[in-house]
């Protein structure tokens, strides 16, 4: 069982297949999904990978949160989630997955909140049909009517469709198929639509109604720690110092200095070419 991965909804669009027809897909993007701890069975009791995207401000992060990501010495992450994983599939911390974790034809699960719309009525929560909209009814056209019995039992069971909070639930949408990728902005493509709206955070990971894909690296694509580049520009100046001194080194030396007496002696001997009077 792989690890998952972290994505950011950036939008829709529609993709041109090789075959001329177009499919709507909904554009997820990671955005420094990185490994910042992992869960052993002897430590932990479970096998996890506890991933984290995005950037965050150090202000904003708390001290314990600060000293977990300096543990794993990662810069701090917006979003942190945890994959179950089996135990010949975890990661190193501070690894970073690459988009083509998932591979074009895969079957995926999305896990992500749905779009709050705050409170609202009967009619638009649980699509009742409302009241008459003609003669007898007086302003309450969109009223839920009658919820309760009369003396027995008398009462309102709990879990009756009524008015309230709506969406902003955690759900999950199974059995998305990959249909691209890109690994240089990494971005991953999924026909259709996947719960949340713009800018939320969702989970990808394998399909559990489906096998996973033959041509799907295990335990993941992923690219290892980025490491600073060296400076080079001392070590470059050094070295033409270096150059030129051992230049200026050789032209000093006893055996050119002779070479270069005899010749003058040549020079010196050979007779003078007569020169032509005006």
């Amino acid at each position: 069982m792989r690890s998952g991965v972290i994505a950011k909804k950036m939008g829709m669009t529609r993709l041109f297949l090789s075959d001329g027809k177009h499919v709507p897909v909904t554009v997820m993007a990671l955005e420094g999904c990185q490994v910042v701890a992992t869960r052993t069975q002897a430590r932990d009791g479970y096998t996890a990978v506890q991933l984290g995207a995005g950037a965050k401000k150090v202000k904003n992060t708390t001290k314990p949160e600060r000293g977990h990501f300096a543990a794993a010495e990662v810069e701090p992450k917006a979003k942190v989630a945890e994959f179950r994983v089996s135990e010949d599939a975890l990661l190193d911390v501070g690894a970073a997955i690459s988009a083509d974790h998932f591979v074009a034809g895969q079957f995926v699960d999305i896990t992500g909140d749905t779009v709050g719309k705050g409170f609202q009525g009967g009619m638009k929560r649980w699509n009742f049909g409302g009241l008459r909209a003609t003669h007898g009814v007086s302003v309450s056209h969109r009223s839920l009517g009658s919820t309760g019995q009369r003396q027995d039992p008398g009462k309102v069971f709990k879990g009756k469709k009524m008015a309230g909070h709506m969406g902003d639930r955690q759900r999950t949408q199974q059995n998305l198929e990959v249909v691209s990728t890109d690994t240089e902005r990494g971005l991953i493509f999924l026909k259709g639509s996947v719960p949340g709206h713009k800018g939320g955070w969702l989970l990808i990971k394998d399909a559990v109604k489906v096998a996973r894909h033959a041509d799907a690296p295990f335990p993941g694509s992923f690219k290892a720690r980025d490491v600073a580049p060296v400076e080079t520009e001392t070590p470059v100046l050094v070295d033409l110092v270096e150059d030129s001194a051992v230049e200026d080194t050789a032209v000093a030396t006893p055996e050119v200095e002779t070479a270069a007496v005899e010749t003058a002696q040549v020079d010196d001997a050979a007779p003078a070419t007569p020169t032509e009077e005006a």
